[in-house]
């Protein structure tokens, strides 16, 4: 009963042992705690030596060697009077600490950037293996649009060309693609497949981008279809994937605004 009260107020129970040894003999040498507890000199003595700076026992050194002596029970209330105060420190520290804290800058999608570089020959694979982790990562964002920029030389590519009719053959129902183009008598053969959540907008014949961009929840994939080698560069990017999509979001309000339907068909480039 007496030990499990002690362990309450956070004595070990090496503490437990030297401690009511000390107070059952008034003055007893470190050796002698060791035979009766069974524990090493050294040990008792490195514990006494704890026991001491609580104020619970004290040293007496005389000629015959040094010996922990009692001190009357009622200090343990001084202990719990320190312990205290410590908490008391600890819970200001705590304070001044979730003050600060709150002070510091934030960003709910902050996280490091990662690239990734797929060269031509592994392209195709890699299209169809990270699908998956793309429409997850759109569900994710709330917004299941593909976003961006398509130049033409990549749906013109067979092997990309297959990827895309595999893929809107079995994507999920609240899935959709919003591009921009440079070129579209492709797109008007695409129409006729039916695949009709894919929407794109021709630009114009004279816009600078030469390669395909997509911006996938958290993902910004880059695809150089237009010159060989071709290639493939994802960045998986919070922050940098809501920029770039607000910026599409944005042009392709635009051109709502200005009157030009995306549902309809595009315009044949001659």
């Amino acid at each position: 009963m007496l030990e499990n009260s002690l362990k309450e107020l956070g004595f070990t129970e090496k503490e437990i042992s030297v401690y009511l040894a000390v107070l059952e003999n008034g003055k007893i040498s470190p050796a002698r705690i060791a035979l009766l507890t069974n524990i090493k000199r050294p040990t008792v003595y490195s514990v006494g030596k704890e026991l001491i700076k609580k104020g619970l026992i004290t040293e007496d050194l005389d000629m015959h060697g040094g010996y922990f002596v009692s001190l009357p029970p009622e200090n343990i209330t001084s202990l719990l009077k320190k312990q205290e105060q410590d908490l008391l420190k600890k819970k200001k520290s705590a304070e001044i600490v979730i003050s600060e804290l709150k002070n510091i800058p934030q960003s709910k999608a902050y996280s490091v950037p990662r690239m990734r570089f797929i060269e031509e020959y592994n392209i195709k694979d890699f299209l169809y293996k990270q699908t998956p982790v793309w429409e997850n990562s759109l569900k994710i964002s709330g917004d299941t649009t593909w976003w961006g920029f398509q130049d033409h030389t990549f749906v013109e590519s067979k092997d990309f060309h297959e990827w895309i009719e595999w893929y809107w053959s079995r994507a999920p129902q609240e899935f959709n693609l919003k591009l921009f183009s440079n070129e579209s008598v492709i797109e008007e053969k695409m129409k006729e497949k039916h695949i009709d959540r894919r929407i794109i907008k021709f630009w114009g014949k004279d816009t600078k981008f030469t390669a395909t961009y997509w911006i996938l929840g958290e993902y910004v994939v880059f695809i150089m279809s237009k010159q060989r080698p071709y290639y493939l560069v994802e960045i998986h990017d919070a922050i940098y994937a809501e920029n770039i999509r607000e910026v599409f979001r944005n042009l392709w309000e635009v051109k709502m605004r200005e009157g030009e339907n995306p549902f309809t068909p595009l315009e044949t480039v001659k």
